[in-house]
């Protein structure tokens, strides 16, 4: 997280940079069928929070943005529409990359915003009054931590540079927020499952697996 390792033996310490994007992927299902729309009979909570509970919440909670894929289905697979084509994409990311080695030309060391310490993310990430009221209500009904909080301005910061917007716009925190909801909900708050409240309607699964009646469940769908 700081980009530098720090190595120590008895008679010197020696530093290495260590500056690298981790790009991970997991399906909380052996089967690989999570929140399959056609595979209900697959899913099951029981494998899926045992996957869940392999990755710690500190590791879960440093990663920036966290999205769930979900089949493509035929219609969209065979749309003629055409899509924004790379090279329009390659472009916004070589101008926001700009905008923001002009936003820190005065700060040494620091290139992009992902670098950003609390100074500047008062500085130069500040939602409006809007951006907090919504920030506010995803912290506490997803159970962020502060780490969190730091690290969804910051995405906001890059969304709104990808749009040329000098300021955080509501939409640009809303959508910073959505890349932190689904694994906020299952890691750090509430486990979460699609599907569960299908299943809930099954009585031999209902039976199963919660045979007492007093058993409070909580979905979230």
């Amino acid at each position: 997280e700081d980009r530098v390792i720090n190595i120590s033996r008895a008679r010197f310490t020696v530093e290495y940079p260590a500056g690298f994007m981790l790009v991970a992927s997991m399906n909380l299902v052996p089967a690989g069928y999570y929140n399959h729309p056609d595979r209900l009979a697959s899913v099951l909570p029981e494998p899926s929070q045992n996957i869940m509970n392999r990755i710690s919440g500190p590791l879960i909670g440093r990663i920036d943005i966290q999205i769930e894929i979900v089949p493509v289905p035929f219609e969209k697979i065979s749309e003629q529409q055409p899509s924004e084509p790379s090279i329009a994409i390659r472009e916004r990311v070589i101008k926001a990359r700009a905008i923001q080695e002009r936003r820190f030309a005065a700060y040494e060391g620091i290139y992009c915003n992902a670098q950003m310490n609390s100074k500047l993310l008062h500085q130069y990430a500040v939602p409006d009054a809007s951006g907090l009221s919504i920030l506010k209500t995803a912290m506490q009904r997803l159970c962020l931590s502060a780490r969190a909080y730091d690290r969804i301005l910051k995405v906001s910061r890059t969304i709104a540079d990808l749009d040329n917007s000098e300021h955080i716009e509501v939409r640009h925190l809303a959508e910073a927020i959505q890349y932190r909801s689904w694994i906020g909900r299952i890691g750090e708050c509430e486990y979460r499952l699609t599907i569960s409240i299908l299943l809930w309607l099954m009585p031999t699964y209902r039976l199963k697996y919660f045979p007492k009646k007093d058993i409070f469940v909580k979905f979230s769908v």
